[in-house]
C-alpha cells in the first residue's frame, strides 16, 4: 500500500512522485497503474483525470476492465474518443470483449474508421482465437533491401512497441517470408541485404488458432513476439509474448477456480462484490450437496446390512476418504497433462491401461495397511472386530473395497476429464470435489456388496 503521506500528496494533486520517471521508461505506465490502483476505485479515477493525455492513454490498458470502464464514465465522448483511438488493437479488443452487446455498438461509435472496422473483424473471430490477441502495429521488410535501408524505414514508419522487437520479412504480396530480431539488423554490416542475413526458418500462428495454441507455442520457441497470418500466408499481426502470459495467467486462475469448485470469477476477489461471490461458491456448493444427499440414500439403502455388522460403520471414513483422494489426484494429473498438450482425448486407452494398474497398485498398498490394523487391534485387544463375525473376513472386506474404491477413483478421475474434452468441454469443470462426491457414493456401494458377499450380511 502507499504510505500515507504520499497518499495524501496525490490526493491534493501534487503529482511529483508519479511524473519524476517520465523519461521513456517502458514499464513507467505499468508503475503509474500499479501505484493508482492502491488506492480507492474513486481516488483513482480522481488522479487518473489529472494525468497528462499521453500518460492517460498508455496506463489506461493496465488497469482492469472495470476500472476501465468506470473511468471512461467519467469522460466526454471527445476524450473517450481520444483514448480508445491511441489504444493497440490488442488493448482494444480486449477492453471491447468486456462489453455487452449494446456497449460494444456504443463505443465501436467512438473510433475512427479505421479502428472500427478493424475491431469489427477481429470481434468477429472466435472469443479464445489468436486474432483476439493481435496487435496490428507490426515491422516489415522486404528481402532485397539493404540493412541500411532497413533501419531507415524502421525509424520513418514505425512506433517503439513491443511488436518491434521482431521484424517480419514479407514478399510483395504481404505473404511471410522469415522473421529476424532487431539485433540481426544491429549487429551486422548496414551494406548487407535482408536475405543475405535470413535462415527462411520462421514460426507463426493462424488467426483462426487458439490462444492455448499460442501459448504453446512461445513455451517451445522461446520467442518474444510471433507473426499471425491469414490462410494465404499474408501477415495480419503479431502476437506478444506479454499478452500471451497474461492469457496464461487468466486461464490457470479460472482452472484452479473451477477444480475448486468454483464458478470462476470475472473480477480479482478483492474486487468481486459479496453476494457475486456467494453466486459463484453456491451454485457448485448445491450441486455437490445434492451429489452428497446420494451418499445418505446408499447408506439407508444398506440400512439392514449396518445393523447386523455394525463394525462396518467404523471403515465407511477410510473407505470413501481413500477414493475421493485417489481420484482427486487422478484428475489433477491428467488435467494438467492435457494444459501442458502432453495428452489428449485420443490418449484415452493409454491412460486407462495406466491407470488401471496404478489404481490396482495403490489400493493393494493402502488395502495392506487397513488389513495390517485391523489385525494390531485385533492381537492388542484394544478393538474385538471378531465379536461376530470372522475378523480375518472384516479384515478382507476393507482390503479388497480399499482395492475397488482405489481403482474407481483413479479412472474416474482419469476418464471424466477427456470424456469432457471429447465433448469440448472444458476439463477442469471435472473439480477435485465433484469427482471426490462421485466416488464417495459408488465407493459405498462396492464397499457393501463386498461385505455382503464375504460376510453373508
Amino acid at each position: 500500500m502507499l504510505a500515507e503521506e504520499l497518499r495524501e500528496r496525490i490526493l491534493e494533486g501534487d503529482l511529483t512522485d508519479v511524473l519524476q520517471h517520465r523519461s521513456g521508461d517502458e514499464d513507467y505506465p505499468a508503475e503509474v497503474a500499479r501505484l493508482l490502483q492502491s488506492l480507492e476505485d474513486d481516488e483513482t479515477i480522481t488522479v487518473f483525470l489529472s494525468l497528462p493525455e499521453d500518460l492517460q492513454v498508455k496506463t489506461f490498458p493496465f488497469f482492469d476492465h472495470l476500472l476501465q470502464r468506470n473511468i471512461l464514465d467519467e469522460l466526454p465522448k471527445a476524450q473517450i474518443s481520444a483514448i480508445l483511438n491511441a489504444l493497440e488493437s490488442n488493448d482494444l479488443i480486449a477492453y471491447f470483449e468486456s462489453l455487452d452487446g449494446v456497449e460494444v455498438t456504443e463505443f465501436l461509435n467512438l473510433l475512427n474508421d479505421k479502428n472500427r472496422l478493424a475491431t469489427y473483424d477481429l470481434l468477429g473471430y472466435p472469443e479464445q482465437s489468436v486474432a483476439r490477441l493481435i496487435n496490428t502495429k507490426f515491422t516489415t521488410v522486404r528481402k532485397e533491401w539493404t540493412l541500411g535501408q532497413a533501419i531507415e524505414h524502421i525509424r520513418r514508419f514505425y512506433t517503439d512497441t513491443p511488436a518491434a522487437n521482431v521484424i517480419f520479412v514479407v514478399d510483395n504480396n504481404g505473404k511471410l517470408v522469415d522473421d529476424l530480431h532487431i539485433r540481426k539488423l544491429v549487429l551486422n554490416d548496414p551494406a548487407k541485404k535482408i536475405e543475405d542475413i535470413m535462415d527462411g526458418y520462421y514460426v507463426k500462428l493462424d488467426m483462426q488458432d487458439k490462444i492455448e495454441d499460442a501459448i504453446q507455442k512461445f513455451k517451445e520457441y522461446d520467442r518474444v513476439a510471433i507473426p499471425v497470418t491469414n490462410n494465404n500466408n499474408v501477415v495480419m499481426g503479431v502476437v506478444t509474448i506479454d499478452d500471451v502470459m497474461d492469457e496464461a495467467e487468466e486461464q490457470d486462475t479460472k482452472d484452479m477456480q473451477q477444480f475448486g469448485g468454483v464458478e470462476s470469477l470475472d473480477l480479482p476477489y478483492v474486487k468481486t462484490g459479496f453476494f457475486t461471490m456467494i453466486q459463484k461458491r453456491a451454485v457448485w456448493l448445491i450441486i455437490l450437496f445434492i451429489g452428497e444427499l446420494f451418499t445418505a440414500t446408499a447408506m439407508a439403502f444398506f440400512e439392514m446390512e449396518l445393523q447386523k455388522a455394525i463394525v462396518l460403520q467404523l471403515f465407511i471414513p477410510l473407505i470413501i476418504s481413500s477414493g475421493g483422494n485417489t481420484g482427486s489426484q487422478a484428475a489433477t494429473l491428467i488435467i494438467r497433462a492435457m494444459a501442458l498438450k502432453e495428452l489428449s482425448y485420443r490418449d484415452w486407452w493409454y491412460v486407462m491401461r495406466r491407470e488401471i494398474l496404478s489404481g490396482i497398485t495403490l489400493g493393494i498398498i493402502l488395502g495392506f495397511i487397513g488389513f495390517v490394523r485391523i489385525v494390531l487391534w485385533q492381537y492388542l485387544g484394544w478393538y474385538n472386530y471378531g465379536e461376530h463375525f470372522n475378523w480375518v473376513l472384516v479384515g478382507l472386506t476393507v482390503s479388497i473395497s480399499v482395492i475397488g474404491v482405489v481403482l474407481w477413483g483413479t479412472l474416474s478421475g482419469s476418464m471424466i476429464p477427456m470424456i469432457l474434452k471429447r465433448f469440448n468441454l472444458d476439463p477442469a469443470t471435472s473439480s477435485a470435489p465433484f469427482v471426490a462426491t462421485l466416488v464417495d457414493v459408488t465407493g459405498l456401494v462396492i464397499y457393501f456388496s463386498i461385505a455382503a458377499m464375504l460376510l453373508g450380511i
